[in-house]
């Protein structure tokens, strides 16, 4: 779950950023990639610089250019809360980037924001109304397409919650979008298996094509392998493969390539280590070749989940059906 949190000067921002962070969420800030960007510079981040450099962002980057910084350094498995969102750009380039992205907007009436600002005693915070709304003026609103965008933000926000009472009234809303937002999501067990072959894949040593395989049971993983060559010599990648190095041309000079197959891997890796794969399920990257299908069947695999198709593979897929294993197509999200 990504929330992120705006509204305006005192409104109570802060607090529900504090209570999101007690509860594991990852508190990150669009101001924070601006803090960065005047430490590289080697200044302070006083508040006209902020405003100044967010523009400057905004306009040499496009208008979601400090949301994108900031969306690089998220990761799918952690909830985060993120703050100071100032444009409209930047609402649009979160729910783009992270996929599952909600906006709250926290409001308060401008005389009880005040109060608040005056009692935490910040230096160079507002003493008057007026003086406050000098502040605000130049971040709820510009003719400058970069410039701070705040009432066009509001406009965007899923959630809304008036914070004129107590800071347990605040929570407690707060706690209610949270419940009311939460999304759950998990791939199912195809894309999980493909994906973790994915990443399998990621070890190959192979200059030509990365395969991986996984072969599962009982919706377990037993065995894994990539293409590359045998155990104990020299890796493709380190000129290993006289094939795969000079790039031969596809279905040409077979009889020279010294690589295993990732299926061929992942089926020798379980008779290395001595265990059955009677019944078992191979996710694979690629539809498997001839030889692999030969080995496939023999080990008494009874099902092939394959990502992309092999060149030349139909004669593999007809072989497996005709022994009677089964064969699927999965594509992942990102197909």
């Amino acid at each position: 779950m990504i929330l992120g949190i705006s509204g305006l000067y005192g409104a109570g921002k802060g607090e529900a950023v504090q209570y999101l962070e007690a509860r594991s969420f990852y508190a990150y800030s669009l101001s924070d990639v601006i803090r960065e960007e005047l430490s590289r510079r080697g200044l302070e981040p006083t508040r006209e610089r902020m405003i100044e450099v967010g523009n400057e962002i905004r306009t040499t980057e496009g208008l979601g250019g400090l949301a994108n910084r900031l969306a690089e350094s998220l990761v799918a498995d952690r909830n985060y809360v993120i703050d100071s969102i100032r444009h409209p750009a930047e609402v649009e380039a979160l729910r783009a980037r992270t996929g599952h992205f909600r906006l709250l907007w926290i409001d308060a009436d401008e005389d009880v924001r005040l109060k608040r600002i005056v009692a935490r005693g910040r230096v160079g915070d507002p003493t008057s109304l007026e003086a406050l709304r000098q502040l605000e003026g130049r971040e709820l609103g510009s003719e400058n397409p970069a410039a701070q965008q705040l009432l066009a933000v509001r406009e965007l926000a899923d959630d809304r919650v008036e914070n004129n009472g107590s800071l347990e009234e605040l929570l407690a809303k707060v706690q209610d979008v949270l419940e009311q937002s939460f999304f759950f999501e998990r791939p199912d067990w195809d894309e999980y298996f493909m994906s973790i072959a994915r990443v399998v894949a990621s070890r190959s040593n192979c200059v030509k094509r990365k395969v991986a395989a996984v072969i599962t049971l009982d919706k377990r993983i037993v065995s894994t392998g990539y293409n590359g060559t045998p155990r104990g010599t020299r890796n493709c990648n380190e000129g290993g493969c006289p094939r795969c190095n000079g790039f031969a041309e596809g279905g040409k000079r077979l009889d020279e390539c010294l690589c295993s197959h990732g299926e061929e891997n992942a089926i020798t890796q379980v008779a290395y280590h001595g265990s059955a794969i009677r019944g078992a399920t191979i996710y694979t990257t690629f539809s498997p070749c001839l030889m692999c299908t030969k080995m496939i069947i023999n080990s008494g695999i009874s099902e092939v989940v394959y990502n992309a198709s092999y060149p030349l593979g139909e004669i593999s897929l007809d072989l497996l059906r005709e022994a009677g294993v089964k064969v699927r197509q999965v594509r992942l999200p990102e197909d």
